[in-house]
């Protein structure tokens, strides 16, 4: 039997192919099937129907636990986010002393402190970065003040941090959406409590579009 995926002889897309996280969450649903699944181990022998009972009620309590893990997740991104709120605010504000610094920088500072979505506070945190850099490059010698090369230095270490929680939570929302499908405990479950899949991080197309940038 051929490989069904076959590297050697395609068919392959020469242009590539970009990928996006769909923004849809998925009701969980059963049919009769699983009606009759359930009824049939209470009818044909008791002791099924009691085990598979506390099978749900063992997955529900994991789900509910889940939910908050995914919670906690999340707000470790935001921690992070506040974290660097903080430093890219005292950065503005050592560079605008030197230089005058684009009013636009404080703007978005303002904007990732006021709240929003945790990608909307992040694009403009990442706006803020890039503005500093400009002045930075535009004006080398502030580069060797202490103050401002320490900030940047945190800046650079809070962005990795916030890529590996967005890494950890992308993994609980995975594990989330997987039992979602788990036929029968987990779908049973999923489908009379009303759950639904959950969607992952995703970056904005102006972030995707600076991905495919030339930076150096």
């Amino acid at each position: 039997m051929a490989n069904e995926l076959d590297e050697l002889t395609g068919p392959v897309n020469e242009k590539g192919n970009d990928v996006n996280v769909i923004q849809k969450q998925i009701k969980v649903q059963v049919g009769w099937g699983s009606t009759l699944f359930e009824v049939l181990l209470w009818v044909l022998l008791i002791i099924p129907g009691l085990v598979f009972l506390f099978m749900k009620i063992k997955a529900k309590n994991y789900l509910q636990r889940l939910q908050q893990k995914i919670q906690h997740n999340a707000s470790q991104i935001d921690n992070y986010l506040e974290q660097r709120v903080v430093i890219l605010e005292n950065a503005a504000a050592l560079v605008n002393k030197a230089v005058k610094l684009d009013e636009t920088t404080f703007v978005a500072i303002a904007q990732a402190r006021a709240g929003g979505t945790m990608n909307e506070r992040a694009e403009a945190l990442e706006n803020v970065a890039s503005k500093i850099n400009v002045s930075l490059e535009a004006y080398p010698d502030l580069k060797a003040h202490q103050e401002i090369a320490m900030a940047m230095q945190q800046n650079s270490y809070l962005q990795k941090e916030i890529t590996a929680a967005r890494e950890v939570y992308n993994d609980t929302v995975f594990e989330w959406n997987g039992l979602m499908f788990r036929w029968p405990t987990y779908q049973i479950v999923a489908a009379r409590n009303g759950y639904t899949t959950r969607i992952p991080f995703s970056a904005s197309a102006e972030t995707k579009q600076r991905a495919r940038q030339v930076l150096f």
